[in-house]
């Protein structure tokens, strides 16, 4: 298949109708205690663990033809009897191969663990979320952290609680967060597929964007050579924008000698974006998304903060994930859910996909943060300008 055109729209939508089919022909046919069971029963991503930590894919890159497990083993410095289990359990889902006994290779599942490949270091980032997940229900029934909204009664505030440590989320080393946070990031945009957002919005139309919690910048470059007209504003907290500025003068510098692009420092929970521009880009790049890792009285702060840097021709451009329901929410008229992210009658809400529903349950887990609904995000977007009044974002 060919995974460069992943981005085409109906492409996409034919790829989640088959994998909902998929998903259907699952739940219809095993037997619902093998189902149950199974939702258990999976090590694939200790597995994964294993060979992104041990750079497996990176070894067997340079011998196509499949390498033995015997040298394989003896380049990761792995045991080779346990190093075969893990790379069969991985083999079962099309990561990995056995070409011949004990000898195995990449496969184009497998080549994405690459360390050169960013959606390795979003799994090197992911290693701890089981054990805040497994967590979870003892949240649920803490009398202190059981009601609460708040960062600091998460399940992963729980979790590290019970060993001893008490460090909020955000209190990572620069170095941890130059290497890993941000690379992880631009993986989880591969993953989503986020780049669909330049090709599906009429940027023909707009002369000046501001992109709010840019990262190390991947969407404002993106942005700004696809379309050349564009004037773009990348905005993050102090150390992020000198990060995105650096990145921005090794890998395009041609964008800032021209004006294309500049970088203005912003703490968006205490103060408003740069004013008056034609789009405000929220993101979603899954940590830095500006609403899904804030609850709504957070989120409200941040959109009213947005909204007084607006003009009265400015759009805010929300890039996240919206939550699908079985039954559709009061005051979300027909032409606002469209009937084209609705799977087919009698099959599987969501196309039978989990991955918005269980990223959802990731922003819980950190930050008490949360996926929504459309009718979530109009809700939200209810935010104070004027006294007295109360205007959509």
């Amino acid at each position: 298949p060919r995974s460069d055109l992943t981005d085409t729209l109906a492409l996409r939508k034919a790829i989640r109708l088959l994998e909902g089919a998929c998903e259907q022909l699952n739940t219809i046919l095993a037997p619902p205690q093998h189902t149950a069971y199974n939702f258990v029963n999976n090590y694939n991503w200790a597995c994964i663990d294993v060979a992104v930590q041990s750079r497996i894919a990176d070894v067997l890159d340079k011998h196509p033809e499949g390498l033995s497990v015997d040298v394989l083993a003896d380049a990761v410095n792995l045991d080779k009897t346990k190093i075969a289990r893990v790379l069969r359990v991985l083999a079962l889902r099309g990561c990995f191969k056995e070409v011949k006994r004990d000898v195995f290779a990449n496969t184009r599942v497998s080549l994405v663990l690459k360390a050169t490949n960013n959606v390795g270091f979003l799994i090197k980032f992911e290693r701890e979320l089981p054990k805040y997940a497994a967590v979870l229900y003892e949240t649920m029934v803490d009398q202190e952290f059981a009601r609460s909204d708040k960062l600091e009664r998460t399940p992963r505030a729980f979790a590290l609680g019970k060993e001893g440590k008490n460090n909020s989320f955000w209190e990572m080393d620069v170095k941890s967060y130059e290497q890993i946070f941000q690379k992880a990031m631009m993986g989880y945009s591969e993953v989503q597929a986020a780049s669909a957002v330049l090709h599906h919005y009429p940027w023909d139309n707009v002369r000046s964007v501001v992109d709010i919690g840019s990262g190390i910048g991947a969407m404002s470059i993106s942005l700004a050579k696809m379309f050349p007209h564009l004037r773009i504003t990348s905005q993050d907290l102090p150390e992020t924008i000198k990060l995105s500025r650096n990145t921005c003068e090794t890998n395009s510098p041609e964008l800032l000698l021209d004006g294309r692009v500049e970088f203005v420092p912003l703490n968006f929970m205490k103060e408003s974006p740069v004013v008056g521009k034609d789009v405000y880009y929220v993101s979603a790049k899954f940590l830095k998304s500006i609403t899904h890792d804030w609850p709504d009285e957070e989120s409200r702060v941040i959109l009213h903060n947005v909204r007084k840097a607006m003009g009265p021709n400015s759009r805010v451009l929300i890039h996240d994930c919206v939550l699908s329901r079985a039954f559709q929410e009061p005051d979300v008229g027909a032409n606002e859910s469209s009937e084209d992210h609705k799977a087919p009658e009698h099959t599987l809400l969501n196309f039978g996909s989990h991955t918005t529903h269980h990223l959802d349950m990731t922003m819980w887990f950190l930050f008490n943060g949360k996926e929504r609904t459309l009718k979530e995000f109009k809700d939200i977007g209810q935010v104070p300008s004027l006294p007295g009044y109360i205007d959509d974002v």
